[in-house]
């Protein structure tokens, strides 16, 4: 498999025959502020050993040119042994010095080295994304994460600037307008998880101290940076307050001290994904450092980040999975810990709620494509390994695990992770070495666990069978267990009456372990029959849950009384996964947020359930009732928008709901809440919720092109732009439409954040007149897409312009008709096609339910 991809058995014959014991690298990237030149000078010194003298191997390397290659003290011609993707070297010796000088290229797509200039005041700004396998746009490696090595990395940057790094910053020497960075080496760690930052970063410096258990003190140097333009948002005394707390949780729980030195953490623009768990040089998308008012989820969520990735300072980084098929063991067990972290040691208390309500979410949708797969993947190749970011190997496995912790027990848990981590510091593992660490302090076998659990794939649904005689009294209650291979569940059922309030409290939880087809718990006969039956109460499992008819009468009529948040949050779950599975019609679930949502306490589900009823409408309810829908949903939501408390993060939320479903008839209002001629007590129109509101006029066709740029010269920002872009493909005209298709289609000259604001503007449900025209230009370019495109462009593009939003029986033969043509095409460019195709057929069975 030659060129930009690397297989799991290419990967493999290097790791057998090679070991690394350094690299040296230097960037030189003082032309960084000259937007002119296009690269920067690499030079990559590595020291490894071969066990197979006289064999052959390669490097992996994508740099538009390379000025020298020498191995050994042999001067190899580039021209000759580099092919734009690899360096061929022959007549390895025992111990070996390779030195590759080349130009890379600085990105502007968030892989490798990315290049941003600042609109608001021209300063230019760098960092690094490499996962999973993008450090070889910035210097010579071997690209795989069970070759780990100690990096020594040396910057050479402009005078003004800052540099960050893994390691700790040894020296600096000036040189005419230029400053030479010299970082001390790092511990071994993999190629994908080298870092450095540079440009004139606002920082925070803070410092981390505790006494260890053989008396001495570990010291940690914090640091917390963001553009200098976006200082005046940096709540950084946040941050590293919950910095502390998860530094202060960790130690306590894995009793392995942080191993990394100093713990920097880099807010960054146009970045790709959340964050990136680079040792001592952390970063995360410049979207948590918030320039408007947000809700407490928001800063909930942010929490959350900090402390996931904070956990892949052990899980990941300390020990590291061989390759990519064992990706769970660090991505689950950072998503698990984000959570349990944040309950043990922060303010946040809702974690548990939000993962139920939302990560989970994400789970049981991955889990139902075509191309579902185990936890514990077969990832044949890189292409494989980028797909598989997704939610299975984050949200499921992390269900999975918080199953495991009640199933072994804490204690047991979190020794077995602190042998794990002594057993194999700096080293590489597998699902065996894990599971050896668990048996161990528990005392279990889970090898039938891992089997039922890790190794196959899909979800469970559960649904109560219960018989009741003339009074009403149980006779006999079972769980039925559906959904491919049966598994066993370890779960609390919950059985919900009126209090004398009205509200619906819980009166008996019942805890078992759910085998089989069928099971009878013997416990619930002979009660009286409750107003609702809740399974997996206390979300304790990872499945779909369904409803007997009596509770969801139940639901139906008094979901919102549910007193327990969680297990309201799991009602709302449930009855979602219900609208998603064409059983419940999509006008039913509008209409039970339409008459529930303004009272639920917890701001993360109030925000789902925005988010999930907008969805029930374009893609879930009938065509010919969407409009009517649209009606009832928008003048709902101005309802409870008017009703919200002044000032609270519910109000707050009602608002930007607003955004996304005003009607013509509330178009005035929009207008006016942007001149201040109109006024919501307590509701503060800042920045962001000014381009929402700009977004809902442009969508419309209410908003003119200088209109929308003027509100750029208002806010002439990063974040400015990307909204003038979103809004401008928004309106409704051919045009507009043409020119969004046309910027990312015809053109790589957009960078990342521009591509996908291009993409979000493109597809508006009311549009679809003017985007239908689209369907055959897109199944078209798939393929050259893919080949030509970077692999997380072609990604963005692939999925986000599937005409999801064209819900026909065409649109459906299409996809077929190019899944069918097509068999040979990438597998990863096949896997999107086919999870967009499956969302379709999906929308299409809803469809039908919400007609009758």
């Amino acid at each position: 498999m030659p060129g930009k991809n690397l297989s799991r058995e290419e990967a493999q014959q290097r790791a057998d025959i090679l070991t690394v014991d350094s690299y040296h690298v230097h960037l030189d990237v003082a032309s960084a502020v000259d937007p002119a030149v296009a690269t920067f000078k690499s030079t990559t010194t590595v020291a490894f050993d071969c066990t197979a003298p006289g064999s052959a191997t390669f490097v992996d390397l994508l740099a538009p040119a390379v000025r020298s290659v020498s191995l050994n003290g042999r001067e190899l011609d580039p021209a000759v042994v580099f092919d734009g993707a690899r360096v061929a070297l022959d007549g390895l010796a025992e111990r070996n010095l390779l030195v590759i000088e080349a130009d890379c290229a600085y990105s502007r797509t968030g892989e490798g080295l990315h290049r941003f200039v600042d609109p608001a005041d021209g300063e230019t700004y760098l960092y690094t994304h490499f996962e999973p396998a993008d450090a070889r746009r910035v210097f010579a490696t071997l690209e795989q994460p069970d070759l780990k090595a100690p990096f020594t990395f040396t910057v050479t940057a402009p005078a003004a600037w800052d540099v960050y790094a893994n390691g700790v910053h040894e020296n600096i020497t000036a040189e005419g307008d230029t400053r030479v960075w010299q970082f001390a080496p790092t511990r071994p760690i993999s190629t994908y998880l080298t870092a450095v930052v540079a440009g004139p970063y606002h920082v925070v410096r803070d410092h981390y101290s505790r006494k260890l258990t053989d008396g001495s003190t570990l010291e940690i140097p914090l640091a917390a940076t963001c553009r200098k333009s976006l200082a005046p948002y940096f709540d950084a005394d946040e941050i590293l307050t919950v910095t502390k707390q998860g530094l202060d949780f960790f130690h306590d729980e894995f009793d392995y001290p942080y191993p990394f030195g100093k713990y920097d953490q880099c807010f960054v623009p146009e970045y790709n994904i959340g964050a990136m768990e680079n040792p001592g040089c952390v970063t995360f998308r410049e979207e948590f450092v918030f320039r408007s008012k947000v809700t407490e989820a928001a800063y909930e969520g942010r929490a959350n980040v900090i402390l996931h990735e904070m956990a892949h300072m052990w899980f990941g980084d300390l020990v590291t999975m061989k390759w990519w098929d064992d990706l769970w063991l660090k991505e689950s067990f950072a998503d698990f810990m984000g959570s349990f972290s944040q309950i043990e040691a922060t303010k946040y208390q809702a974690a548990w709620i939000t993962f139920a309500n939302r990560r989970k979410a994400w789970a049981y949708r991955q889990d139902q494509f075509p191309t579902t797969h185990p936890i514990t993947a077969d990832i044949r190749d890189l292409e494989d390994a980028k797909l598989n970011f997704d939610g299975i190997t984050y949200a499921k496995g992390a269900s999975v695990l918080k199953q495991l912790v009640a199933y072994v027990g804490r204690d047991a848990f979190f020794e077995g992770a602190r042998q794990y981590f002594k057993r194999h510091a700096f080293g590489n593992t597998v699902l065996g070495d894990l599971l050896e660490a668990l048996e161990e302090t528990s005392g279990r076998d889970l090898t039938a666990w891992a089997a039922a659990w890790l190794q196959t794939s899909g979800v469970n649904l559960l649904t109560p069978e219960i018989s009741t005689d003339s009074e009403g009294r149980i006779t006999e209650f079972a769980v039925a267990q559906d959904g491919g291979t049966l598994r066993p569940h370890r779960l609390a059922i919950g059985c919900y009456d009126r209090a004398e309030d009205g509200t619906l409290v819980r009166t008996q939880r019942v805890e078992l372990d759910v085998t089989g087809a069928r099971t009878v718990v013997t416990e619930l006969a002979g009660r009286p029959r409750p107003a609702l039956v809740l399974l997996n109460d206390d979300d304790l499992t990872y499945c779909k849950i369904r409803f007997d008819d009596h509770s969801l009468a139940t639901l139906r009529s008094s979901l919102g009384s549910i007193a327990d948040p969680l297990a309201r949050a799991l009602s709302w779950s449930a009855i979602w996964n219900l609208t998603r599975d064409g059983v419940m019609p999509a006008r039913d679930y509008i209409d039970l947020v339409l008459r529930f949502a303004g009272t639920e306490s917890e701001i993360g589900v109030l925000q789902s359930l925005h988010q999930q009823s907008k969805g029930a409408l374009d893609l879930y309810a009938a065509p010919e009732w969407q409009a009517e829908g649209a009606r009832m949903l928008a003048e709902g939501v101005l309802r409870e928008l008017r009703a919200a408390e002044p000032g609270s993060d519910h109000q707050l939320a009602w608002a930007r709901f607003l955004t996304h479903t005003v009607g013509t008839e509330h178009l005035q209002l929009v207008r006016g809440l942007l001149a201040g001629t109109a006024r919501i007590d307590g509701l503060e129109i800042d920045q962001e919720l000014r381009w929402e509101l700009w977004l809902a006029l442009a969508s419309a066709g209410e908003a003119e092109e200088a209109e929308l740029r003027a509100e750029l010269e208002r806010d002439n920002t990063a974040s400015g732009k990307q909204h003038l872009t979103h809004c401008l493909a928004a309106r409704p005209t051919p045009e507009a439409k043409a020119a969004a298709w046309s910027a990312v289609v015809d053109s790589d000259a957009l960078p990342n954040a521009l591509v996908e604001a291009n993409i979000a503007g493109f597809a508006q449900a009311g549009q679809r007149g003017l985007t239908a025209g689209y369907l055959t230009p897109y199944f078209e370019l798939l393929e050259s897409v893919w080949a030509q495109r970077s692999i997380e462009i072609a990604m963005r593009i692939v999925g986000g312009f599937f005409p999801r939003l064209q819900t026909t029986e065409a649109t459906l033969a299409a996809a077929d008709a190019w899944l069918t043509g097509h068999p040979q095409a990438a597998p990863a460019l096949r896997r999107l096609v086919l999870e967009g195709r499956d969302d379709l057929a999906r929308a299409l069975k809803a469809q039908a339910c919400d007609r009758g």
